[in-house]
């Protein structure tokens, strides 16, 4: 149930209570699948930086640090000490920091922006993966999500409950798709498949509209599968599927089914049901595939990357291929080796190979999601992540990319909303490698990551004004009046300090 040994379990401290508690974190948080690396001089420059800014205006408004922290002006003072020490990346200034009034104007007008978060997860009540609670703790003290370093977290925050208020309450999100995870081991799935799609449908009926999808988890190679593929459709109705090339990913170690996307005998006959059932969005977990974890089970690297995506998505022209994570390679490992590796080939492993699939293979069916990619990288070497942007905008297109973060494991995905609505690719880097630019918060590119593309992907385009109005928003309302702010908090590893 853990990739970690118990002595390098010993080196880490749980986020939620041993991380820094800004707005946007200050070092990688990691759940047990791989390492956290330690925090980088340069993360410990942003977190000083932020720390003596944030003291002195607190001060001036007459608050806390942690009341700051929760304020507009907080979040964007977490990116004016981020462009301090990284350059100019990120579209805040100290004007904004510094005057509640613009920070919070801002935050409002963008605050209707429909946004559309194609990963999200809790855990079931009788889960037995506590490692994600020592995740959450991480991403708190590294300062991913500060608001998890200010309490001690249990694994209730990993559930429902919790999981509606980071989601639909502390954050912009406006409609999420309930995610999930398989195991050969019974017990650790993160939800049994009924009780996504009975949240799926109490979500939807407290807030009378459609605030909530799901997959369907498929299990190719396991006894009986293409049967649970059946009762799916008749019985769940899924909005999408979801699989796992690497087969079991919460115990590697009991996966004795991973499989290729382009293997005709075993995956096409279930690419036939879902064109048939007119199921045809197929969520791919890619990347993600730690050095570490590479060492302990090299027999499923084969089965990690994107080798097999083009030569499936060129036979079924009528599904799409929405490949998680983007295939993101460099995650455990040094942040600044995945920038290396982009500044001197220009490529970023898994990642570009992804974005090449469309030229190479004329095919207009795959589509790059944006889950962990943006999150370890905004906050680490936020350079890699807009070269990241860039090659997945030139190599798969604008409308090509869904937005993903992957909470609640990072804790309320506001950070990193803002994170995307404020970045831009240098100039220079767009001269050098042809990049186009971003542009605004509200511009056609961030628009149609941020909604456009999965509105189309799932038809929900008559759906899209509803969200303002319905129970749920309503709620919203009244916790943003009377509530108690967002909590900053993030959940997972963190590496103890030396």
């Amino acid at each position: 149930m853990k990739f970690l040994s118990d002595e390098q379990l010993r080196d880490l401290l749980p986020a939620e209570t041993s991380s820094f508690p800004s707005p946007v974190p200050t070092q990688i948080v990691s759940s047990d699948e791989y390492l956290p690396v330690p925090q980088t001089r340069r993360q410990r420059e942003v977190e000083a930086r932020l720390t003596d800014m944030a003291d002195r205006l607190a001060r001036r408004q007459g608050m806390s640090r942690r009341r700051f922290f929760q304020t507009a002006a907080g979040m964007a003072t977490s990116f004016v000490a981020l462009n301090q020490v990284f350059g100019h990346l990120f579209d805040a200034s100290i004007a904004e920091a510094a005057t509640p009034e613009l920070a919070e104007q801002r935050a409002e007008a963008l605050s209707g922006q429909l946004v559309i978060d194609d990963q999200t997860h809790f855990l079931r009540d009788d889960t037995r993966l506590m490692g994600f609670v020592k995740q959450r703790e991480s991403v708190g003290k590294f300062g991913w999500n500060k608001s998890l370093a200010e309490k001690e977290q249990t694994i209730d925050d990993l559930k429902y409950k919790n999981y509606v208020k980071e989601i639909f309450m502390d954050s912009d999100t406006k409609i999420a798709v309930l995610s999930n995870s398989p195991s050969e081991v019974p017990e650790d799935w993160f939800l049994p498949q009924e009780v996504v799609f009975r949240t799926r449908e109490q979500v939807n009926k407290e807030a009378g509209t459609r605030r909530m999808l799901a997959h369907f988890i498929i299990t190719p190679g396991w006894p009986g599968w293409l049967d649970q593929i059946d009762k799916a459709v008749e019985v769940y109705k899924p909005d999408s599927w979801k699989g796992y090339t690497v087969g079991d990913n919460t115990n590697k170690d009991h996966a004795n089914h991973p499989y290729h996307l382009d293997d005709e005998k075993l995956m096409y006959p279930f690419y036939e049901k879902a064109v048939k059932a007119g199921i045809r969005n197929i969520c791919i977990h890619k990347g993600l595939f730690a050095p570490a974890v590479e060492q302990q089970f090299p027999n499923l690297r084969p089965y990690a990357d994107v080798r097999d995506v083009g030569k499936a998505a060129k036979d079924w022209p009528q599904l799409n291929f929405i490949i998680y994570h983007s295939g993101y390679r460099h995650v455990g490992g040094s942040p600044a080796a995945g920038m290396e590796e982009f500044d001197k080939t220009g490529r970023s492993s898994w990642v570009s190979d992804l974005a090449e699939i469309p030229e190479k293979y004329g095919v207009g069916n795959v589509y790059g999601d944006l889950g962990q990619l943006f999150a370890w990288t905004s906050v680490a070497e936020p350079r890699l992540s807009a070269a990241l942007m860039g090659i997945l905008v030139k190599g798969l297109g604008p409308d090509h990319i869904v937005w993903g973060t992957d909470a609640v494991w990072t804790g309320a995905p506001q950070w990193q909303i803002e994170g995307l609505r404020r970045l831009e690719i240098p100039e220079d880097m767009q001269q050098k490698y042809g990049f186009k630019p971003l542009g605004p918060a509200e511009g056609p590119v961030k628009t149609a990551i941020f909604s456009g593309n999965t509105t189309r992907l799932y038809g929900l385009r008559q759906h899209a004004a509803l969200t303002r109005t319905d129970r749920l928003a309503a709620i919203k309302a009244d916790y943003r009046k009377n509530g108690p702010g967002r909590s900053n908090l993030r959940y997972g590893f963190v590496r103890r300090p030396a």
